[in-house]
């Protein structure tokens, strides 16, 4: 297990330099004209774009997007604002090594189904389980005085919201998702957190237990017996029907 833990770094963006200021015109861009692939490396070129560490809150208006290309970027934090890009089918911020974990509302992106992340660097990963900063004195402060609970969307101040870590599934890669909740109730709909990974949502910190290297194979080898069974007996339903149909055949 890989002993580090990071610390939150909030405030990541300077939001006065020129290279925001373009890469704000390019998201403006895209919407207006339903451009569907969305890639800031392409239009700000290299020198601006290593300037930019989250992407601005107006990617909720990129709703004709299906592509997101983030390869290579100093990329530190996505905004919540991602889960309102629907048409979203394929992301990828590999190589960013500064992307640690996401909001949890990528997992609302109902059309993602693709994704190219670099896991290593990723909080909770099963090949390094890099260590979840500790939420309790530590947390996440996304631009603005409030914020909206990822499960129900009401707005919340900071001082009202419960900040959890979780392990889903999201596109093709196993992420840590950051959740802000307001109430029990929502923090009860979060959904069952992927096999392999911590199984509950958490507050991270040194007292985390995670999955060992030999839980996680383990738990892996499981998981492969089941899939082999429910193809198997799949296979053995669909089998069912053709022995009928021959019966009938040769009693016809």
């Amino acid at each position: 297990m890989n002993d580090r833990i990071s610390k939150i770094e909030n405030d990541v963006q300077d939001r006065n330099s020129d290279a925001w200021k373009k890469l704000c015109e390019y998201v403006d861009k895209v919407a207006d004209e339903n451009i569907e692939e969305f890639s800031p490396l392409d239009e700000l070129g290299q020198e601006l774009f290593s300037q930019i560490h989250t992407l601005p809150e107006s990617i909720s208006k990129l709703k004709k997007v299906k592509k997101v290309w983030l390869y290579g970027s100093k990329i530190k934090r996505i905004p919540p604002e991602i889960g309102q890009m629907k048409s979203l089918e394929y992301f990828d911020p590999y190589t960013s090594y500064n992307l640690h974990w996401f909001p949890y509302e990528i997992s609302k992106c109902i059309n993602l189904k693709d994704s190219r992340v670099s896991t290593r660097a990723l909080f909770g990963n099963y090949k390094n389980r890099m260590r979840f900063p500790l939420l309790t004195h530590n947390p996440v402060r996304y631009f603005g005085e409030t914020l909206k609970c990822s499960i129900c969307e009401k707005e919340i101040t900071y001082q009202q919201t419960n900040q959890l870590w979780i392990t889903l599934r999201v596109g093709t890669d196993n992420l840590p998702l950051l959740a802000n909740l307001c109430s029990k109730e929502c923090e009860d709909k979060l959904p069952k957190p992927e096999i392999g990974y911590v199984n509950f949502a958490h507050k991270g910190g040194a007292d985390l237990k995670q999955p060992s290297d030999k839980e996680w194979h383990e738990i892996i080898q499981q998981k492969y017996e089941q899939q082999k069974l429910k193809i198997q007996n799949k296979s053995t339903q669909n089998e069912e029907p053709k022995l009928l149909k021959l019966i009938r055949k040769i009693w016809n």
